[in-house]
């Protein structure tokens, strides 16, 4: 398993424990920053967008709070770049 088929699926893993998700789509992107300068220690780049109900009533920016801190240690050590649409409908997007 490559390291960003492994960090997609501990990301969903972490996601789908933490929000019960009706929908969760997870890109690694990683091959889009190929000799970035942020790419340069190994960790990766994805877009996650995921619909819960546990994001009613919340703005934006709690919501995208809320996706970071069930991913925090990852941010440290795998995820350099992280993409959120996160809604608590399909239709709100």
């Amino acid at each position: 398993m490559s390291a960003g088929t492994r960090r997609v699926e501990e990301i969903r893993a972490r996601l789908t424990a933490a929000f019960s998700p009706t929908t969760l789509e997870i890109i690694d992107e990683g091959h889009k920053h190929r000799g970035h300068a942020g790419s340069a220690d190994g960790r990766g780049h994805f877009r996650v967008l995921i619909v819960s109900p546990l994001f009613a009533g919340k703005p934006t920016i709690e919501r995208h709070r809320m996706v970071f801190q069930s991913l925090e240690d990852l941010l440290k050590t795998d995820i350099h770049a992280l993409s959120i649409s996160a809604w608590q409908t399909l239709d709100q997007s």
